[in-house]
């Protein structure tokens, strides 16, 4: 990780704090912005999510998806906790600190947008990032491509139903058809690009192309998400400047289910013996969050000075410091797991 991605959360919160001022001094701006949308869909925001989305696209190779069977294990724990485990998780935590622990301290209808916002975030794990967390543990590269692809292949069918699933049982509105738009927008054209790009490269000059074309690029996605973060405080300057302590509150689930889903994760491929190559990697891609996906998302449901747009935010802040504190969980727990792939020595 380079020194910029390594202090990314000191950044965010420059972004932040950024944000928040110039809302104040050009809240005409702000404004003029906000009504560049259509459907539902602002332009200015779409624009940026792309630019982050698209480069992690690209490091995607659907065809890795081939060599699922070889050693299954840490797959399944993969999938079990992103889609069966995280996303009930955080919109049981969302209901229990939004509707009763912090019910006091914050409007109800506050409240359900943040929860939607949590929802969100529950259900998109993590795309790109995970490449990152997965170096740093000195992770199986081959097998966290697997991973990512098999996620995103799930997510293109999954996200949409489990999100629409989960805000209905907690009771917050939603219009399918604004949702299946923020799919096909955020995930699928982006995923479609990203091979398209992906393939004219391999095609130039093999995997070497794509590396030095996703290094030069990489900036984007940063510049994109520190961008969204500036627009996204400044419409939400007003909401935030009346109660500071909402960025607290909402990171207390965000905290919990994080270390709660890694740890599920973690202890399960130590119980079942997979390699800690596989299973760090294995626990770091369902705790980490496909943020960029529930940003826009938020904003293409709710709005940009929607709670549920400021939640997802909110998730940003969080997740780096969160996720390189169980990076060196991790490596100090690597003697815990077995060095072999047991797997592999069995067949």
């Amino acid at each position: 990780m380079g020194r910029f991605e390594k202090y990314l959360s000191v950044w965010v919160g420059l972004c932040i704090l950024a944000g928040i001022g110039l809302g104040l001094v050009a809240p005409g701006a702000f404004a003029a912005l906000a009504a560049l949308e259509y459907a539902n869909v602002n332009f200015a925001v779409a624009i940026l999510i792309w630019a982050m989305v698209w480069p992690m696209m690209i490091g995607v190779d659907f065809s890795a998806m081939r060599r699922v069977g070889e050693r299954p294990k840490g797959l399944i724990i993969t999938l079990a906790v992103n889609w069966l485990v995280k996303p009930f998780t955080m919109a049981a935590l969302g209901v229990l600190f939004f509707r009763y622990v912090f019910a006091g301290l914050i409007p109800p209808a506050d409240a359900e947008g943040y929860l939607a916002g949590l929802i969100l975030l529950g259900a998109a794990p993590c795309t790109a990032m995970v490449f990152v967390w997965s170096q740093l543990t000195r992770g199986d590269p081959n097998y966290t491509l697997v991973q990512v692809s098999v996620n995103d292949a799930v997510m293109v069918f999954a996200f949409a139903p489990i999100v629409a699933l989960l805000l209905g049982v907690t009771e917050i509105a939603v219009p399918w058809e604004t949702l299946l738009l923020s799919v096909a927008l955020y995930v699928v054209i982006p995923l479609v690009a990203g091979i398209a790009a992906r393939g004219a490269l391999m095609r130039r000059g093999g995997v070497a192309s794509v590396e030095t074309f996703m290094t030069r690029i990489k900036p984007l996605s940063v510049i994109g998400l520190l961008a969204t973060v500036v627009l996204l405080f400044g419409f939400q300057s007003g909401t935030i400047l009346a109660s500071p302590m909402v960025i607290g509150l909402i990171a207390v689930p965000i905290l919990i289910q994080s270390y709660g889903i890694f740890a599920i994760a973690y202890a399960a491929a130590w119980a079942w013996r997979v390699p800690h190559k596989v299973a760090a990697p294995c626990a770091l891609i369902g705790t980490s969050n496909f943020f960029e996906l529930a940003v826009a998302v938020a904003i293409s449901l709710f709005g940009l000075n929607s709670g549920a747009a400021l939640a997802t935010v909110v998730g940003v802040l969080v997740e780096v410091p969160v996720m390189l504190s169980l990076v060196a969980l991790a490596n100090r727990t690597r003697a815990a797991f077995p060095a072999e792939d047991e797997e592999k020595l069995a067949a």
